[in-house]
Parts: C-alpha cells; structure tokens; sequence
C-alpha cells in the first residue's frame, strides 16, 4: 500500500508509523467498505451505516419491481464504488454513471459509464461528465430509485456554471487557495456556482428514491460540505456565499455576484432522499488507534477536525508529542491551509508535507511525524511525508536549510532530497488527511 515502505522503514519508530498508515488506509478501502456495509436481499436494499469509525445502524429500503435502479458514483472514490455496486447489485441494476479524477482504464464497469474529470481545478471536460449524470436522471418515476456514492473531489467535479466558464471558477478557487480560505467558506461559495451542487442533484433526481451514500472527507463530517452536498438541502444561503466572495475580495479574480444562484430549498426535493455516512476519517483514525494500543502504546485520537495554517500546526503538534510520556501514540484527522506567497514555479508539495517540514525545525529524537493525504495526492506526487531525527539529521549532511524550503512552500523537493516522502499512488479512498504522531 506504501510503495517504497522499504526504503523508509529505517527504525523501529518509522516501521511501527508505516504500520499504523496502513492500517489506516485498509479500513478506508472504498470497495471492501461498500461491500461491507451495502446488501441487496429480497428487493430492498440495506445499509449498515457509520457511527464514530464504527458500522452500527442498519438501514433499509424497498424497490419497486418496475422501477429502474441507477448509480451515479462522483469524487475520488466513484470508481471504485462503482465497480463494488455493479457487484452488489448484479443484474437488478439499470444504469449509471461514475465521475472520477482517475484514468477510465481503472474502471472496468459493464452497466455503469465511467468518465474521466479534472482535479483541482475544473475544465469542461467536468462539465460534460456532470451533464451525463443529469441526462441519465431525467424523467425518473416514484417507481426509480438512484444510489449515490459521493466522494471529496466532486464539488471540482460538478461543474456545471449557470452563466460563466469552468475557466473563471479555476480563477476564483486560485485566489481561494492563496488567501487561506477554509473548506467551508470554499464549497459554500462552490454550492452556489453550480446547478449540480447544494444538493443540485436531488431535483435533477425528483420524485425517485435516491439512497446517498457519502464518504466525507470534511472534517467534523457535515455532510452538506462533502463535494458540496449534490443530495443535501444547503443551510447556505446566498447572501453568506457573496459575504466569502467579497471577503476574499474575488473581484479581483473576475468574480461577478450573478454568477451565483441560490441552492434548491424545497423541501418536497428532499422528502425522498437519504444522506448517509458511510465512511468517515473516524474509520481510519479508530483503526490505526486500535492498531497502536496492540503494539503496547497509550493511543488516542486526539482530533478528526483538525485545522488552521499547516506550518503553525505542525509545530504544535511537535511540541504537544515531546511533552507526552514514553510510547504515547496520537492520531489526529482533518484538514489543515497553506496560505501562499513567495511561490516560485517550481515549488512542489501540499498541506501534510508544509506540516511536516515545520515540524522539523522543533524535532528531537522522542518524536515522530507522519502527516498524509489519505487519497495519496498531497499537491504532488507524494501522500505526505515521514518526519523525525532521521530526516533532520539527512537534511543536515546534504546542508538543506528546511526554513528556506518552507518559504517558498517546496516541501516536496526537500523531502525527495532527504529521501522521506511517502509514496501510495491514487489510494481511490479520501477522507481527509491524517496525521500519525508517536513519542518513543
């Protein structure tokens, strides 16, 4: 699962962290969790759905025998959900359609189309993939029912603007990143500039049975935030989404306020839809908990919303492990910012990297770091990287000053120089970042 796990298991610190990422990883699995928690006995469809990392509450839902039965998987995880729904569902399933940012070549479907979309940024080629999901919901019955599989990546994904370019939404999410916008302010601003967004897709769906079934990569798991709540009636209103766009001063970016419109409120869109956590980064963060108490060490999850700036984090985190007793194990989830600025183009490396290059300035020998992006994307290559003594005495025989990486946000190039970076590919899971911590 770690491609070059060899290579970085050079103490018993570094193999017991890898351990612990794995652990967390395989429980984040997006088809094993689908086949795990979706059944299809005797005409209805049951869930077993998530509880704090833990699959608890079953639900169920009855099909109509001539109603017709569609998937529509969106995000980093579509395809692979769509390869374990086609499974589960056999020949009861109609059609469908999964959106994922990876090649279609990974999704060998035979029912459900799979299309290829572009990730950060959107291009039009999201916007012809979100028209195939509104076609295949058009002139749906009371006798249908959609399953969703919504995962992180879709709110990019869905682009479908009202009266403006896939190019201008590129321009305004730029300057979002520069100036340090959160998440939340992010997708309530993207709620608003998408027909297929701020539960978009539930009228598009109208009046079938839709089932949503969301592996949430936002902290503290509100599920309206999940690639923008395609199937979640938003609590955002138009006035807070123009408030983020004047504060992060979007004019600037070509932003103008008609290109926002206000998300579907009827409530009679929503009577017949079900939102459900499936997987959360409490599943992966619970797992490697576990997996640390076996390996005799005082664990716990210390946060599943982590944030605020990654350098100032990363530094606390560093500090809050040094001053832990011996074979104390911390886990912490969510979703930290980078606020750029003196950037060359050559600059490499994401929020769990800029994490971990902080944190080595305050490092010693007691204290690990493993930050990573659990869809194995940290803005680069890499899903994030390990940081402890090792790597600080590396960087010290090659003369990398970290402080000067860190100005201009090249944590990536440090990190392949030390020879630290944590390699997974594309994991198809996303839940968030999740950050290992062990004092030794």
């Amino acid at each position: 699962m770690i491609t070059n796990r060899e290579a970085l298991a050079t103490s018993p610190a570094r193999e017991l962290a890898l351990r612990l990422a794995e652990a967390g990883l395989a429980a984040i699995e997006t088809g094993p969790a689908m086949r795990q928690a979706v059944r299809l006995i005797e005409g209805k469809l049951t869930v077993e759905v998530e509880t704090a990392g833990v699959k608890a509450e079953k639900k169920s839902w009855p099909l109509a025998p001539a109603g017709r039965l569609l998937v529509v998987a969106i995000g980093k995880c579509a395809f692979d959900a769509a390869l374990a729904l086609e499974e589960i569902l056999g020949d009861r399933l109609s059609d469908g359609v999964a959106v994922d940012v990876r090649e279609t070549a990974t999704c060998p479907t035979r029912k459900i189309r799979c299309f290829q979309g572009d990730h950060p940024f959107p291009t039009e080629r999201n916007v012809s993939a979100t028209d195939e999901i509104f076609n295949l919901l058009r002139d749906l019955t009371e006798a249908d029912t959609v399953i969703f599989a919504i995962s992180g990546g879709g709110s990019t994904l869905l682009c479908s603007p009202h009266n403006f370019l896939c190019a201008d939404e590129r321009q305004i999410l730029e300057r979002l990143f520069q100036t340090g916008a959160t998440i939340a302010e992010i997708n309530l601003l993207r709620q608003h500039l998408s027909r297929a967004r701020g539960g978009g897709l539930a009228p598009a769906a109208y009046p079938a049975q839709v089932i949503s079934l969301i592996f949430s990569d936002v902290p503290g798991d509100r599920l309206e935030f999940v690639a923008s709540g395609p199937t979640v009636r938003s609590s955002g209103t138009l006035a807070e989404a123009a408030a983020v766009a004047e504060r992060y001063q979007l004019a600037a970016a070509g932003f103008r306020p008609d290109f926002l419109s206000e998300t579907p409120k009827d409530e009679k869109f929503f009577r017949r839809v079900s939102n459900l956590l499936l997987v959360s980064n409490q599943t992966a963060l619970q797992a490697m908990r576990r997996a640390a108490s076996e390996a005799g060490y005082l664990a716990e999850v210390a946060s599943a919303d982590l944030n605020g700036e990654a350098a100032t984090v990363g530094r606390r985190l560093a500090a809050e492990l040094a001053a832990l007793p011996s074979r104390s194990a911390r886990f912490w989830g969510g979703e930290t910012v980078v606020t750029l600025g003196g950037v060359s183009n050559e600059s490499q490396g994401g929020r769990n990297q800029e994490l971990a290059l902080a944190a080595l300035e305050i490092i010693d020998e007691s204290v690990l770091l493993l930050p990573l992006a659990s869809d194995g994307w940290d803005n680069s290559p890499a899903a994030g990287a390990v940081c402890d003594i090792i790597t600080k005495r590396r960087s010290a025989e090659r003369g990398l000053a970290p402080t000067e990486f860190l100005a201009r946000h090249d944590a990536y190039h440090f990190f392949e120089q030390t020879g630290d970076l944590v390699l997974t590919g594309r994991t198809g899971a996303n839940v968030s970042d999740l950050i290992i911590g062990l004092k030794n």
